[in-house]
């Protein structure tokens, strides 16, 4: 029983064994079953995907030849209107041209200003100048916040000058200008004294080099080129691993900067006007807020071009042989300059009568004209709008020679005058553009020099002396030839003037791009006048039309020179009542260094060396 029971206990245990074993089998059968079924539904979207991506790409190819068919038409199309727009700029080209031409040469330009002896205004020839620019935005950016000198000056309507030795002087920052210009007010800052409302400001005749004086570090960066080779390369490349030292690359950085201010020179091309290599070097700069002004003067030396950059100014002028009537004098004193006793925009008619006998001229400058003044005309030049900017440059004459030698007895009267009478009140006779008085010592010095530069000049020429002599001036300007005509201004009648010589119409330099400054009413224009709002009825245009009242001659009107003259012209000066009997020191120095008569002692002092 015990074996059969063993048995028995051991089938059980193969049958359990074979039923696991059956189990295991049928579930990998099921698990297999259950794969290949899985392995059909992928294998039938694999063929549907296959078939969507051939689909894809059948559209693909389709939209691919649209484009490419598109990409055609617009290549073709942008073809056509590339040689339409060719043609078109070309057209523009053509019918703009002249509007790009400067209507003056160089060569013709120069031709005018060395011959004219009329005021006169060059419109379109500076439209290319880089100079247009110059702003007073512009220049504070440019500048970086450097110091600059400003005149305040009253806006008042009194008949009395405001000469410079009665105006206070701000130092500021273009920024605290154009802050206190546009706000009307000023809360802290230099210009905290001064009402815009009563005040105005005038940073003028500043040469455009001396704005870069105090950068001497800038100058001797210069040198670092030469003595550094890699400079360059380090300032090209800006790599700072390649510099020495951190002086080198300051040094580096300065001459950037120098190169800079050197390319801001050649912003200014009087080139365009015939005077080669003339630019920034030779040039001044003038900016003034509204009412800022010049008082009324003549500049001993060369004439004058103005390019009008910002704003506008009204320039009241006045004819060289007007001098009398302008009352001449040289207090207070400044080398080159020759101030009148006459407020011309608020004559005092009582006290100096004739003054109505001058002949104003009258101009507004707008931006992007350019002023030519002759030489010793008298000019009063006054801002109009808020902002103004205006850079000139003075081109030297002739006649500058034998100025030089005025100038120099000028200086020698005045300071021998003046000092012996006050030794320590020089501020009140000296402008503050002069640094201080000089010694006798050095004033014959001047004189000297200026008389020996004269002969050195001209080399002691028999012929130019005796025509000194003889006529009583030396080195009349070049004579303006125009086809050898004539235009001269008949005094007589209306005043017309005659084109030409006998018979023969002249051809005038005048017209749209050179405008004559005529004669004008002795009341100053409104502000709203025209730039050529004056009494001149009719203008010429370039085809040759008529101009009334043009003062133009080929050669200049000669101030008399006879003695009797002279002494009632400079007599007529004299401001005295005739119950005054006291004579002042500026009295008499009116009469001693009246131009007429510097001129007369000059032309002996030339004429006795000579001898």
């Amino acid at each position: 029983m015990e074996i059969s029971g063993a048995f028995a206990n051991r089938d059980y245990e193969l049958l359990f064994d074979f039923g696991e074993i059956l189990l295991k089998r049928t579930a990998d059968e099921f698990f297999l079953t259950t794969i290949a079924a899985s392995e059909q539904q992928y294998s039938k979207q694999v063929k549907e995907l296959e078939t969507e991506l051939e689909n894809e790409k059948l559209k693909n190819t389709e939209l691919t030849a649209s484009c490419n068919k598109l990409s055609l038409e617009n290549k073709e199309l942008a073809q056509e209107t590339s040689k339409m727009a060719l043609e078109l700029n070309k057209q523009q080209e053509d019918i703009n041209v002249s509007e790009y031409v400067k209507p003056f040469t160089p060569e013709k330009a120069k031709e005018i200003i060395m011959s004219l002896q009329q005021p006169a205004v060059f419109c379109n020839m500076v439209f290319d100048w880089p100079a247009q620019h110059w702003t007073a935005e512009h220049l504070s950016k440019v500048l970086h916040g450097k110091q600059i000198r400003f005149r305040m000056g009253m806006k008042s309507t009194a008949t009395v000058p405001q000469f410079e030795t009665s105006c206070s002087y701000v130092e500021a920052t273009l920024e605290e200008f154009l802050t206190w210009n546009c706000d009307h007010s000023s809360i802290s800052g230099p210009f905290i004294d001064y009402d815009y409302s009563k005040f105005w400001a005038y940073a003028d005749y500043k040469y455009v080099v001396s704005l870069f004086e105090d950068k001497t570090d800038i100058f001797q960066a210069a040198s670092v080129m030469s003595t550094h080779p890699e400079a360059g390369v380090i300032l090209d490349s800006g790599n700072a691993e390649l510099s020495h030292c951190v002086e080198l690359m300051g040094y580096i950085q300065k001459t950037h900067d120098f190169c800079h201010s050197l390319e801001w020179l050649h912003d200014v091309i009087w080139s365009d006007f015939g005077f080669r290599g003339r630019n920034g070097r030779e040039s001044t700069l003038w900016i003034g807020s509204l009412g800022a002004h010049t008082p009324c003067h003549l500049d001993s030396y060369g004439c004058n071009l103005v390019f009008q950059v910002q704003g506008r100014k009204r320039w009241h002028l006045f004819l060289p042989e007007d001098t009398p009537f302008l009352h001449p004098t040289r207090i207070p004193y400044e080398e080159s300059s020759v101030f009148s006793k006459v407020n011309v925009v608020h004559p005092d008619v009582k006290r100096f009568p004739r003054f109505q006998e001058a002949r104003r001229h009258v101009v507004t400058l707008s931006p992007g004209q350019v002023l030519f003044v002759p030489r010793h005309w008298w000019h009063y030049v006054e801002s109009i709008d808020p902002v103004t900017v205006s850079i000139n440059s003075w081109i030297e004459l002739e006649e500058d020679h034998q100025a030089r030698v005025e100038e120099a007895i000028t200086r020698m009267l005045v300071c021998a005058l003046k000092t012996a009478e006050d030794p320590h009140s020089t501020r009140a006779w000296l402008n503050p553009t002069e640094v201080e008085e000089t010694s006798h010592e050095v004033n014959c010095h001047y004189l000297n020099r200026a008389v020996s530069a004269f002969f050195d000049h001209y080399r002691t020429s028999k012929t130019e002396i005796q025509a000194l002599r003889t006529n009583g001036e030396h080195m009349k300007k070049e004579e303006f030839n125009m086809h050898n005509n004539l235009m001269e201004v008949e005094q007589t009648g209306s005043q017309n003037l005659t084109l030409g010589t006998v018979g023969e119409q002249a051809a005038c330099p005048f017209g749209p791009d050179l405008v004559p400054i005529l004669p004008s009413s002795e009341d100053p224009p409104s502000e709203t006048g025209g730039m050529f709002k004056n009494d001149g009825k009719d203008f010429v245009g370039k085809a040759g039309e008529h101009f009334d009242k043009l003062h133009c001659t080929k050669k200049q009107r000669m101030m008399s020179g006879r003695e009797n003259e002279i002494v009632e012209q400079i007599a007529s000066n004299s401001t005295m009542a005739p119950s005054q009997t006291f004579i002042s020191t500026d009295d008499l120095l009116d009469c001693l260094v009246n131009p007429q008569v510097t001129k007369i002692v000059a032309q002996l002092l030339i004429q006795g060396r000579s001898l």
